[in-house]
């Protein structure tokens, strides 16, 4: 039982020796943070599009426009959902992973029928597979551009939009990536408070490294992806209530000073996949290792709701459930979704407590 735990456990750290990223693009990132990455945007009114500003190679923008007019065509840009594929160009790169968006004007009474009309943001950098992993910070980012593109004629281009879309890589990929190197092997705090829904504060930082953390620490929860997404509100609620549980990490320090941490076995053997990639440089692999490790934690509460349900009726199960527990080394953190989730069942309750006993008992013979 063990070994298939072992087993299944290192394929999930194993990002690198698995198919979601082949060696080419791991050796593409792994020389410098920021690789090239390109912006586009276009007026589209009707049927035609009309280039407003663009990063791109003058050869390479004609390309990318006739390849949107094509998607435009068949209705495949939906306005305010992002598609992402590979288009060819002529870049270094050649082959590039593109976001593309349509953000819809508003309708005014004076252009009633005015539907379709809008503006198309291309984002270009990397490959499909790696800006797919964060398709939803880059929806999120090109929502924030929304107002921007409310002046007549676009006269704040220079002083507002063309900033803004310069950024996209460093502000909707690149944040795990700084977190990971702001905190180093305390990764692993930050994961432990992530799925225990453990409050954390950033003191003495700048606001970007406030958002940085915030981001890293929603996505690396467990939140709205549980069956219940009542556990993590309960949970919340009573983490929040106790203040003296939060996570600090104090940058008036280099590196930051953390208080309060807690981690424990399953969130450490993480460290070094975090630290290899970030060594790397490839944020895309960050996130990929990032979602893993969720996935893994999932699979774990899963594993531990079935032993609870069959420890029920028997005590071997019960037994199972211990060695369970024992091995996979997130033990608390499981409880503890568990308890919350269980609630309003005694009886699961009542093997909860049995198994908190047991997990008690180990952590101090091993003191």
């Amino acid at each position: 039982m063990f070994t298939s735990q072992t087993s299944s456990f290192q394929d999930s750290i194993d990002v690198e020796e698995r198919d979601d990223f082949d060696s080419d693009e791991i050796a593409g990132y792994s020389q410098k943070i920021q690789l090239n990455c390109y912006y586009t945007i276009y007026l589209y009114q009707g049927t035609s599009l009309t280039l407003i500003d663009s990063s791109l190679p003058s050869e390479a923008e004609p390309e990318l426009r006739t390849y949107i007019s094509r998607r435009l065509s068949k209705g495949a840009l939906l306005g305010g959902m992002g598609n992402i594929a590979t288009v060819d160009l002529s870049l270094p790169e050649q082959a590039v992973g593109c976001y593309c968006c349509l953000l819809e004007q508003e309708r005014s009474p004076e252009q009633p029928d005015a539907d379709g009309n809008g503006y198309v943001i291309c984002f270009m950098g990397g490959s499909e597979k790696g800006l797919n992993l964060f398709r939803l910070e880059l929806d999120k980012y090109v929502q924030g551009l929304h107002s921007s593109l409310q002046t007549p004629e676009l006269q704040n281009l220079e002083t507002e939009v063309r900033p803004y879309l310069t950024q996209w890589y460093e502000e909707s990929v690149m944040h795990i990536y700084r977190v990971v190197q702001l905190v180093q092997s305390n990764i692993s705090f930050l994961l432990h408070a992530a799925l225990s829904h453990t409050h954390v504060e950033v003191i003495n930082s700048d606001e970007r490294t406030k958002a940085d953390v915030s981001r890293f620490i929603k996505a690396a929860s467990l939140q709205g992806l549980s069956q219940q997404d009542t556990t993590a509100a309960s949970l919340c609620k009573a983490m929040s209530e106790d203040t003296q549980s939060d996570l600090i990490i104090d940058c008036s320090t280099s590196p930051p000073t953390l208080a309060n941490t807690v981690s424990n076995r399953f969130c450490d053997d993480w460290i070094q996949a975090f630290l290899n990639a970030a060594e790397r440089c490839n944020p895309f692999l960050l996130r990929q290792i990032l979602e893993n490790f969720k996935l893994k934690a999932i699979q774990d509460m899963n594993s531990l709701k079935r032993f609870v349900r069959q420890a029920e009726m028997s005590h071997y199960a019960l037994f199972r459930c211990c060695q369970f527990l024992q091995g996979c080394g997130n033990g608390d953190v499981l409880l503890q979704n568990a308890r919350a989730e269980h609630s309003d069942l005694p009886e699961a309750c009542s093997i909860i407590t049995v198994l908190e006993e047991f997990l008690l008992e180990q952590s101090q013979a091993q003191a």
